[in-house]
């Protein structure tokens, strides 16, 4: 049972601006409703430009949420794309791993970047939501399908099973004070869609953004940001990937057809798609380009009987799960459900 919840930011800082307190005082209340009592760390509520400019800072604040044991959990803020720039301050005389604890560790997007450094120090964490884009909802609530995973995570401190959603929504451009308690529009989904290979297949789940992941290897975005990860051996050597399951969501910033290539080819240079034993793609926003990211996957990877499930609620795309990583899963298509062993 989850008691008390810590919110770092350990990308961006935006929880700090004035432009979004409407949305962090919806979350807040929320919080305190599931009954649990919240504390954001030093450094969470400090803006976006301090955030920006002090990664030192948001390391210390994720080690000091690790470190402290009433703490239950750590939720991220938010995304952004630059939390790599922690790594020195996590690594480099073993911070991150004298401070590793058993607690439930929650965010996506470039919060990819330290679901992998937690996987690094041994740690299992939760991948698929975040407290502004989900807790923070300016609906009249959470949208159901993503409350029903978070309540299952901070009651039990795990989730079972995950199935898919009977509805995607549209993503919101406007999150002024006025759209408090305005829905979003929505659309009919249709379940979890076997691509390629087995119906039912087995592993341990270890993914995330691709366009973070990308950064893992071109330095497009920050040049460094590939010499970081290399450094310090973010990205798992080849025998760590045998017989887990990839998961793959895109951002918001809706990855071009061409880049989702180049992203796909960067990850097969690595080996990885000759030892892993599934993979699950998460469902592009507002179903951008879906039928090309599903051809490139096909064409690129090359690997028939690898199974490949595609329209999976997770990542940047609403209403969003909650997927386990380091656990066991078995995914069977043909039941349209994900099981995770305790």
């Amino acid at each position: 049972m989850i008691k008390n919840i810590a919110i770092v930011s350990l990308s961006s800082g935006t929880i700090g601006e004035d432009f979004v307190k409407h949305e962090v005082d919806i979350g807040i209340k929320r919080l305190n409703d599931f009954g649990l009592n919240v504390r954001f760390m030093p450094h969470a509520l400090k803006g976006i430009e301090y955030v920006k400019n002090h990664p030192e800072k948001r390391a210390a604040d994720l080690l000091q949420a690790l470190s402290n044991p009433e703490i239950d959990m750590i939720l991220c803020a938010i995304g952004g794309d630059d939390t790599y720039r922690l790594l020195p301050f996590l690594f480099e005389h073993n911070e991150l791993a004298d401070a590793v604890s058993d607690k439930v560790f929650l965010g996506f997007s470039d919060t990819t970047i330290n679901h992998f450094m937690l996987h690094k120090v041994g740690m299992k964490t939760f991948y698929g939501q975040s407290f502004l884009a989900d807790v923070c909802e300016l609906d009249k609530d959470m949208l159901p399908y993503t409350k029903k995973y978070f309540e299952e995570l901070v009651s039990t401190g795990t989730i079972k099973e995950v199935r898919p959603s009977e509805i995607w929504y549209e993503g919101r451009t406007d999150f002024g004070i006025d759209r408090v308690g305005t829905p979003l529009k929505y659309h009919p989904d249709y379940g979890f869609e076997l691509l390629q290979g087995n119906s039912v297949f087995s592993g341990e789940i270890l993914g995330g953004c691709i366009d973070s992941i990308y950064d893992f290897f071109n330095g497009e975005r920050y040049v460094d940001m590939p010499l970081f990860c290399k450094k310090y051996k973010l990205f798992p050597e080849i025998s760590d990937w045998v017989g887990k399951i990839l998961l793959l969501e895109s951002s918001e910033e809706k990855m071009s057809p061409e880049k989702y290539r180049k992203a796909v080819l960067a990850l097969k240079e690595t080996g990885i798609f000759d030892v892993i034993s599934g993979i699950l793609i998460g469902k592009p926003m507002d179903e951008t380009y879906v039928q090309e990211y599903k051809q490139i996957l096909v064409d690129v990877i090359d690997h028939p009987n690898l199974p490949i499930v595609c329209n999976i609620n997770i990542g940047h795309a609403q209403p969003r799960c909650i997927i386990p990583f380091g656990v066991v899963a078995t995914i069977d298509i043909d039941n349209q459900v994900i099981r995770f062993a305790n």
